[in-house]
């Protein structure tokens, strides 16, 4: 019976959801995270990619289980590889941008990850170290989820190491 060699460890693959609505214009869905990793800062809809699962799916799927909103309109955003060697944490993001369905409000869904979602706009962000790391990464990059415009990506190597 021979033993298997460690397996390297690998990055995690996550979807973040960058939710606008037009009844909140200039503002986008987010959250204060709870738990170990991240406690109190703030986050956008979001979580792992499954199996076969397309990202416009997961970033659906992902936004109507922790928020309770359907999303219109789903599209690519951004991707970012947040590193932070003293949490062990290294995920490689895809932020997709979607639209809330008119006239719905979030509902906190997952309370015991999350401690509920606000509409904040985007130019009166809580300051960087107060993001959880994907959202922090996007905001670096000058992304603006009212542009369509990718520029943000210009130049952008993909590696953000946090502490």
């Amino acid at each position: 019976m021979g033993e298997q060699a460690a397996q390297p460890r690998r990055p995690g693959i996550g979807v973040g959801v960058v939710v606008t609505s037009a009844a909140h214009p200039n503002c986008v869905l987010l959250g204060k995270r709870k738990g170990s990793l991240g406690a109190g800062t703030y986050q956008l809809p979001g979580g792992h990619l499954e199996f076969g699962e397309s990202l416009a799916e997961c970033a659906a799927r992902e936004t109507l289980e922790e928020a309770a909103l359907r999303l219109r309109h789903v599209r690519f955003a951004s991707a970012v590889n947040a590193v932070c060697a003293s949490q062990r944490y290294h995920y490689v993001t895809v932020l997709m941008k979607g639209e809330a369905e008119p006239g719905a409000e979030p509902r906190n869904q997952e309370p015991d990850k999350n401690e509920g979602w606000e509409w904040v706009k985007w130019d009166e962000f809580p300051p960087a170290d107060q993001l959880f790391w994907a959202l922090r990464c996007l905001r670096e990059q000058g992304y603006n989820p009212f542009s369509e415009e990718l520029d943000h990506l210009k130049g952008y190597t993909g590696s953000h190491q946090l502490e």
